[in-house]
C-alpha cells in the first residue's frame, strides 16, 4: 500500500499496515451476509476504496487534514451516509488525531462500524444512526464540522444543505 501512497508523501507504519488489512478482512466477513460493496478484490479495494478514501487530502483546498496530520490539532471531520465506512475509516487509520462523526441510515451498516471500531482500537471516531436530513436540523450537529464528505447521498443542491 505504500507504494501507492508516495505520490501523497505518506508512509505508513506497521500498525496502520495491520489496520488496513484487518479492516478489509472484516469487510469481506461482513460483505457475505450483508451488502456493504460490490468490490471485494483485495488490489480492487485497497485503490478503489482505501487509496481513493485517503486522496482527499490532496489539493489546496484540503490543507486541514494535512495540519491534522503535522501539527497535531483536533479537525472535525463528518462523514454524510458513510456506508462501509468510505472514506472515513481509512482516513482515520492514516489520520489519526482527525476527530470522526459517521452517519448513515441503516443500523446494520452502524453496527459493522462500530465492530471496526472496536477491533481496530479507533478513537474520537463515532458512528451514528439515522438520515442526514435528521441530523441536518439538529443543533448539535449543524455547522459544527470543520470538513464534511460524502459519496453517492443525494442530488448536489441536497447534499449541499445536509452538508452545512
Amino acid at each position: 500500500m505504500n507504494q501507492y501512497l508516495k505520490e501523497y508523501n505518506l508512509e505508513l507504519s506497521l500498525k496502520q499496515l495491520e489496520q488496513f488489512q484487518t479492516y478489509y478482512s472484516m469487510l469481506i466477513e461482513w460483505n457475505s451476509f450483508m451488502n456493504l460493496t460490490a468490490i471485494t478484490e483485495f488490489h480492487d479495494v485497497m485503490i478503489k476504496h482505501f487509496i481513493d478514501s485517503i486522496s482527499l487530502i490532496m489539493g489546496k483546498e484540503n490543507d486541514l487534514i494535512q495540519k491534522a496530520c503535522l501539527d497535531n490539532c483536533q479537525v472535525s471531520l463528518l462523514d454524510i451516509g458513510t456506508g462501509a465506512g468510505f472514506p472515513a475509516i481509512p482516513l482515520k487509520i492514516v489520520f489519526p488525531n482527525i476527530k470522526i462523526t459517521m452517519i448513515d441510515s441503516l443500523n446494520k451498516r452502524v453496527k459493522f462500524l462500530n465492530e471496526v471500531i472496536t477491533k481496530l482500537q479507533l478513537s474520537d471516531i463515532k458512528a451514528l444512526h439515522g438520515r442526514a436530513e435528521d441530523y441536518a436540523k439538529s443543533n448539535q450537529y449543524r455547522e459544527q464540522f470543520d470538513i464534511v464528505v460524502s459519496r453517492a447521498v443525494a442530488n448536489l443542491a441536497t447534499l449541499s444543505e445536509y452538508c452545512i
